[in-house]
């Protein structure tokens, strides 16, 4: 999903999360939405997923797409380093709400 895509999707729908995932070991965020459907949509500009360098970054797309709330997640180490799928949506108190 561009940004593009991103502007209109949220011009037309109001049932939606948005997710700011920070990954361990790493100073860079990307922007997930999940759908009504449970579906994940990364934003990306021309097929590759976009990698922000900080939350300032952030929060600047999202409210020109007209987002004022989000999820900050943090993937756990651990499972990375042993394979395993993220979990970072369960349990809730993983997440951390941002309001911009």
């Amino acid at each position: 999903m561009d940004f593009q895509q991103l502007k209109a999707f949220v011009a037309h729908h109001d049932n939606f999360e948005i997710r700011v995932i920070g990954h361990a070991g790493s100073r860079f965020y990307q922007v997930e939405l999940e759908d009504v459907e449970g579906q994940r949509h990364m934003l990306t500009h021309a097929a590759k997923p976009i990698l922000f360098r900080s939350l300032d970054d952030v929060y600047l797309e999202l409210k020109r797409a007209g987002i004022h709330r989000a999820y900050l997640v943090q993937q756990v180490p651990h499972d990375e380093m042993i394979g395993r799928e993220a979990h970072y949506q369960d349990p809730l108190t993983s997440r951390m709400p941002l309001v911009f």
